[in-house]
């Protein structure tokens, strides 16, 4: 492909995550996968370059662009090399017409960036939010030590104690520490919240939203595959990737229950009064995890973070049935917005007087309400919310 060609193909992808974004569609990442699945004519550079165009165009724009064209133009604006090859040759874009529409700057949507200018997430913290992610792994204690473990690269040692730091798009899923499960790939924010746990040996913990596992194998190795670790979630194809993951990793106490939506203390009945720690890794906006998925942004309305918010408040709620006397909650979601964090576990703590907000110390982050927050900008990691309570 020709550099003008590269540029035509990104806003034609752009175009399609634009709509897909529009209508709750696909990620920007499949649309990318399978725009080139069916073009086998582009090489890997073709597509690294592409690729790299596409994201490029998305982290330029706040609000959802009017189309592919509309937001390569905005990144044209201060390139003028890219500029240069809107020249209306074959399998280029059209030349420039300065009267034409050119996507709006900024870090989100109008609406969205005051939220967190609010939460105290403005200028250089913000922009933060739209940087590269690095790549973390945390090598699995129940197989492996990282102050001995070998690998084909070295990487920088993370704050989190299990936890290394590698350039992004470093190829660890194809290292035999990857598949041989002494290595998971995990953020370091995400490392140090599952910290935040103290999950010990012998207790019985729940990941109550657990996913495909990432936090539910970080716990069993936090127990040394002694006690009984419970993951529940409501998505049946995310939980079912699981048992694979955690047989690589030699997790040998994860057992999963599938919840029905608004129905999950049903299927959490026989646990009520059982639990010494409740992980609530909740639903949200993922505004902390825009480093890796930009075009999140793009799809979060005000009236989608209500109804977020409104789960989030009910799964608090339910883990305190399933506590023992003396049992704890941590409570997480990847998001610096404080309707997500800092004041919904306020508002958490006020309707039950029995829970005791736990201090805690992450080493790292920066005291938010009754917890901790973890940001790009100050933390180098995806951005959280963290906090805990006790069950008097």
């Amino acid at each position: 492909m020709t550099p003008q060609a590269r540029v035509q193909a990104a806003i034609e992808i752009l175009d399609e995550v634009i709509a897909a974004a529009r209508r709750q569609g696909a990620p920007a990442d499949r649309i990318i996968s399978e725009w080139f699945r069916t073009r086998r004519f582009a090489g890997s550079k073709d597509r690294r370059a592409v690729r790299e165009l596409v994201y490029g165009a998305i982290r330029a724009c706040g609000p959802v662009p009017a189309g592919g064209r509309a937001a390569m133009l905005r990144v044209a604006q201060g390139d003028a090399a890219l500029a240069a090859l809107f020249d209306g040759g074959r399998h280029a874009p059209t030349p420039i017409d300065p009267s034409e529409e050119v996507a709006q700057g900024g870090v989100a949507p109008d609406w969205l960036a005051r939220r967190l200018a609010v939460g105290g997430i403005a200028d250089e913290a913000a922009l933060a939010l739209l940087g590269r992610a690095p790549l973390d792994v945390r090598v699995n204690a129940l197989k492996a030590d990282r102050a001995s473990l070998a690998l084909p690269e070295p990487g920088e040692a993370l704050l989190a104690p299990q936890g290394l730091r590698f350039p992004a798009n470093t190829p660890v899923e194809g290292w035999d520490a990857y598949t041989q499960g002494l290595i998971e790939v995990q953020d370091g924010g995400s490392q140090l919240v599952c910290g935040a746990v103290k999950a010990q040996p012998g207790e019985t913990v729940i990941d109550l939203c657990a996913g495909a596992g990432g936090k539910t194998l970080a716990l069993a190795a936090a127990m040394g595959n002694r006690g009984r670790l419970i993951a529940c979630d409501v998505d049946r194809a995310r939980l079912s990737r699981l048992a694979p993951r955690a047989e690589r990793a030699g997790a040998l106490i994860a057992e999963t229950i599938l919840m029905n939506p608004n129905r999950e203390a049903e299927a959490l009945a026989p646990l009520m009064g059982q639990s010494d720690a409740v992980l609530i890794d909740a639903p949200c906006s993922g505004t902390g995890t825009w480093r890796r998925n930009p075009e999140a942004r793009w799809r979060l309305t005000e009236a989608e973070l209500a109804r977020i918010t409104a789960i989030q408040s009910r799964l608090l709620d339910l883990a305190v049935g399933l506590l023992k006397p003396g049992g704890r909650i941590v409570f997480v979601t990847c998001s610096l917005l404080d309707e997500e964090g800092a004041d919904q576990f306020a508002a958490f703590l006020t309707r039950h007087p029995a829970m005791a907000q736990m201090p805690l110390d992450l080493g790292a982050g920066e005291v938010r309400g009754a917890g901790i927050r973890l940001s790009p900008a100050h933390d180098g990691t995806d951005g959280f919310f963290v906090a805990s309570a006790r069950l008097l």
